[in-house]
């Protein structure tokens, strides 16, 4: 499905949308402030923003949507917190299976496995593997991630196969760095969307990111709905990219 078909008020340049769009969802935490809630009401509110623009993103024909959740500095948060977000990331995986194996909706965790809960582990493994063979869309979850410590994995792979025989040297190019990133078998994002009004990348997607569109919305995370993705597609579509070099469009 086009932007334009998304968002039928719109008149956008180009006829498909991002292939890949990936969003730093921030500011559950200053929702419940301002409302005199607990932060965990504020990301119970925001895991309901999820399920809207998951379903959002796969009508509108997007392949590949990547949704950063929590990182690995997350882990400072008061240990209650911590405990009911992991809570909410297993009520999330089970509550969606359905949904993602009926729309045919692959799932994808990024993160390092080392001191995840195992039955986040466990749930998010099953429906990586219940899904598995998903085509309308990709939905990557980035839960106990970070972009340099990825970078720093993806270089130790390379450094052991070097050092097994497996790869020589002088073959080192961006390309096998890629292919040993969490995301090797995705494209890179063409538009990274951060709610809550931070203009900031905040360790997520470094290298895949290059050179994708930065779009900043003041709504918080919650109050993230259809509108404010659309309004964040026509953006995109009304940016030229360039790329480095000529305008891709």
């Amino acid at each position: 499905m086009a932007i334009g078909e998304c968002v039928s008020s719109m008149e956008p340049k180009s006829s498909s949308p991002p292939r890949h769009i990936a969003i730093i969802m921030d500011g559950n935490g200053r929702w419940a402030q301002a409302r005199g809630r607990l932060r965990i009401e504020g990301h119970r509110a925001g895991a309901k923003a999820v399920q809207s623009v998951v379903e959002t993103a796969a009508r509108c024909g997007v392949e590949v949507l990547t949704l950063y959740s929590f990182s690995t500095e997350n882990w400072s948060r008061p240990k209650a917190e911590i405990s009911a977000l992991m809570t909410l990331f297993e009520e999330y995986m089970t509550s969606e299976r359905d949904r993602m194996v009926d729309q045919g909706i692959r799932y994808k965790r990024l993160g390092r496995r080392e001191g995840m809960p195992t039955g986040v582990l466990g749930l998010s493994d099953r429906l990586e593997a219940e899904t598995a063979h998903g085509k309308s869309m990709t939905l990557q979850i980035a839960i106990n991630y970070g972009s340099r410590q990825e970078i720093t994995d993806a270089a130790r792979r390379l450094a052991i196969d070097v050092a097994m025989g497996r790869l020589n040297p002088d073959n080192i190019d961006e390309d096998a760095l890629s292919a040993r990133m969490l995301t090797a078998d995705v494209p890179d994002p063409d538009l990274i969307i951060r709610t809550g009004g931070e203009a900031r990348l905040s360790n997520f997607l470094l290298w895949q990111s290059s050179y994708a569109e930065l779009v900043v919305q003041d709504e918080l995370w919650p109050d993230f709905d259809a509108d404010a993705f659309f309004r964040a597609l026509q953006e995109y579509d009304q940016r030229p990219r360039r790329l480095g070099g000529t305008t891709s469009r």
